[in-house]
């Protein structure tokens, strides 16, 4: 475990800050070829590239990669050490400055300690009872409509739950429909999740940093246009309006640019982490049709089968609680495919873990995707087995052994949200057909910086 050294205080104040030369010495690890160091191989393998280092080096270990040395902490007890951060030991804000800094500014994923908390509080109104059943409303009708309008025959499903993802967030986050500018408010999010770990990190023209930052310069006038009016108008139910007059607690408002950060980095993740894990779930549902039908007979007990149309019934708020099995699929695929992989923090205090002094200013890292597929923890790590997440089976596993929304004060702010989108997509889809992997092939996966499969995920819909 972590011991940390006793009243030192925070050095660092800013992630560009370097640590003197040689502050990482002792520690086992390579930094690849020059300049670029590890960089594309990682870009190129990430997890194959963390397994490779793990074996040779340990669970602890340095690598220069995106321009400085970083140190990986890999486990379980080291996702809990980062994650719980008792002692704040770890800074979140500069620990994905480097990545998300020129992108997602200010977003609560970039906010730590006290700042963190009273932001997070403002903004959790967006999640509570009445919001949230409004927003189920608005998925049920959403996702009912285009899943019907999917039909039968092969299609590649990512592209298309992304753009469903889009349009659900127009009403449920925004409360308004698409105007022209849908096409490209989809191509700025695109754009500037691809940036994040772009090899080039000044925005030079042709770059793909360059096609990140603009996008991120059109969304800032967007959010800022629209927080402006739902002050002066009012709004709804919606989560932007809950964003835009939500107080902190000495009653004032956020500021108009924060409000615009925070919308801007939880509609990014939002739509591309749910993209994420709802393809993964659709993927190994696929593959395993006696899940997939376990799970559609869960679902039309609960709803009660077919309206007199002989369409599927909503999914009632009340009764979200109630899939227990498509709940357990859905962290199964979560736990193969994590849509973050990888976290990163720095260190603002120096501290031991595994043996080894960690000093003041480090950039650490851990691997959720490492320690879901770690055989300490789960038996047949790359088979796809839902019963890992009964009750029992959860009880008697390390609690940071699956982190797919992190943990801590950041875990992540969202999470009901992305259960109830997943499982109304769920009881929407499932009940009209039969998912079938087009031509039986398993895709590739692009690991960074959020997965996706390369072909688009190839299915066929079977009516039933």
């Amino acid at each position: 475990m972590a011991t940390l050294a006793p009243h030192q205080p925070a050095r660092y104040t800013h992630w560009k800050e370097q640590l003197p030369a040689g502050a990482l010495d002792h520690i086992p690890g390579e930094g690849g070829w020059p300049v670029v160091g590890n960089t594309f191989k990682m870009l190129a393998d990430p997890h194959g590239f963390a397994q490779r280092m793990v074996a040779t080096y340990g669970p602890v270990y340095k690598n220069k990669a995106f321009g400085g040395w970083a140190v990986a902490l890999i486990g379980a007890d080291a996702n809990e050490l980062v994650l719980f951060d008792r002692n704040r030991i770890f800074s979140s804000e500069q620990g994905w400055g480097p990545i998300l800094d020129q992108l997602f500014p200010r977003g609560l994923m970039l906010m730590d300690f006290d700042h963190h908390r009273a932001d997070r509080r403002a903004l959790s109104i967006a999640f509570k009872p009445e919001p949230m059943r409004h927003y189920a409303g608005s998925l049920n009708r959403g996702i009912a409509r285009q899943v019907e309008q999917w039909g039968a025959g092969p299609m590649q499903f990512y592209p298309a739950i992304k753009q469903l993802s889009l349009d659900l967030a127009a009403d449920s986050f925004l409360g308004l429909p698409w105007g022209p500018e849908a096409d490209r408010i989809n191509e700025a999010f695109v754009d500037m999740v691809q940036a994040s770990v772009a090899p080039v990190r000044k925005p030079l023209p042709f770059t793909m940093m360059k096609k990140g930052v603009d996008g991120r310069a059109f969304l800032v006038d967007y959010f800022t246009q629209e927080t402006a009016n739902r002050r002066k108008h009012g709004g709804g139910q919606d989560m932007f309006s809950q964003f835009a007059t939500a107080t902190r607690e000495d009653g004032e408002m956020l500021p108009v640019d924060e409000v615009v950060d925070h919308m801007n980095f939880l509609m990014m993740a939002a739509h591309d982490t749910i993209t994420s894990s709802a393809t993964s779930l659709i993927w190994q549902l696929a593959k395993h049709p006696e899940w997939q039908e376990k799970l559609r007979q869960e679902i039309e007990a609960v709803t009660g089968g077919p309206d007199a149309q002989g369409r599927p019934r909503d999914l009632a708020y009340e009764d979200l609680g109630k899939l227990d099995l498509t709940e357990m699929a859905f962290k199964e695929a979560l736990r193969m495919v994590p849509p973050v992989p990888s976290t990163p923090r720095r260190a603002l205090q120096e501290f031991e873990y595994g043996g080894y002094r960690i000093p003041a200013g480090t950039n650490v890292g851990i691997n959720a995707h490492f320690v879901h597929h770690s055989e300490e923890h789960w038996d047949d790590p790359y088979s796809f087995d839902p019963l890992r997440f009964t009750p029992e089976q959860v009880k008697a596993r390390h609690k940071y052994a699956w982190v797919p929304f992190g943990g801590g004060a950041h875990m992540c702010l969202g999470l009901h949200f992305a259960y109830m989108q997943v499982k109304i997509l769920m009881a929407q889809l499932l009940p009209r057909y039969r998912i079938t992997m087009a031509d039986g092939q398993d895709p590739k996966w692009q690991a960074w910086p959020i997965p996706k499969p390369r072909d688009g995920l190839r299915i066929e819909l079977t009516p039933l």
